[in-house]
């Protein structure tokens, strides 16, 4: 619970910098394009920074008998980030095409931790 929130507020922060620094450091460096890529980037970290706030909270509240499903949904969005905001960053900046492919990787853990969220919610909720 407190690792979920704690590394939400972490994202959060990070997100809201790099959202910065794209907008007034990168922007004589980006493209349209790579613009484009670095704002879907500190988009999908904000998101998953406010679920995984969400989720320390709902670990927190005691609501759920069973938090397993959550601390697994933690750790997911926590790679999800790194992976698919990661990739997506390094991508902006370098142009390095093959990066794309590892972006996939993070929707997947995204998506992952969604479902665990779902099956937490439905399975232990009281």
């Amino acid at each position: 619970m407190k690792g979920a929130i704690i590394s939400g507020a972490i994202h959060g922060f990070l997100a809201v910098a790099f959202g910065a620094f794209g907008a007034h450091a990168l922007k004589e460096i980006l493209n349209e394009y790579s613009s484009g890529i670095w704002d879907t980037a500190v988009q999908y970290q904000m998101f998953h920074a406010s679920a995984l706030l969400v989720i320390g909270i709902l670990m927190s509240s005691k609501l759920f008998g069973d938090v397993k499903q959550l601390k697994w949904a933690t750790i997911c969005m926590n790679l999800g980030i790194v992976f698919f905001s990661g990739s997506l960053f390094i991508l902006a900046i370098s142009g390095i095409g093959i990066l794309g492919a590892i972006t996939p990787i993070g929707g997947v853990l995204f998506l992952s931790g969604w479902i665990l969220v779902i099956v937490s919610a439905t399975k232990y909720a009281k």
